[in-house]
């Protein structure tokens, strides 16, 4: 699937769920806390509580990275609510919270950060990976990368 480019109509996600179980659907331009996000999403009935961090790498296909910067559809906080929803109706979640941070961001920075809380942890697991996967699918946020020796790429979805 193609990102929409900034103006483009962006794709439609479904969901029903009660709004309880997504604690926290966000883009923002403030540092992201992955450990916050777990602890918005334990509850006494989980068992398991999965976080992933995507954090700013030094390199990119063989390239020495020096910076990120991360641009959003103005519809994206919309979207990546939408997405939320859709994987806690898809999935057996208890909760589940995520962030993509836009702007300037440094190495080891983080960029996107994930929690799901869930009975069990093969739940949590393939929960946190299908909403990372559909954030990177779905979520209209391009990222330049500013490499070492000066030059920068754009790439097309983050």
């Amino acid at each position: 699937m193609r990102t929409p480019a900034p103006g483009d109509s962006v794709p439609e996600v479904t969901g029903h769920l009660p709004a309880r179980a997504v604690v926290r659907a966000q883009v923002t331009t403030e540092p992201i806390d992955p450990a916050g996000h777990a602890t918005e999403v334990e509850r006494p009935e989980a068992g398991a509580v999965v976080t992933f961090a995507g954090v700013v790498r030094d390199h990119d296909d063989g390239r020495s990275v020096n910076r990120i910067a991360y641009v959003a559809h103005p519809d994206a906080a919309d979207i990546l609510r939408r997405i939320a929803e859709d994987v806690a109706a898809r999935t057996e979640v208890e909760s589940l919270a995520v962030s993509h941070r836009v702007g300037e961001l440094a190495v080891g920075d983080c960029a996107l950060a994930v929690a799901v809380s869930a009975a069990h942890r093969g739940q949590a697991f393939a929960a946190a990976a299908l909403l990372v996967d559909e954030v990177k699918r779905l979520l209209p946020v391009w990222k330049r990368q500013v490499f070492t020796d000066g030059t920068d790429e754009w790439v097309g979805c983050a």
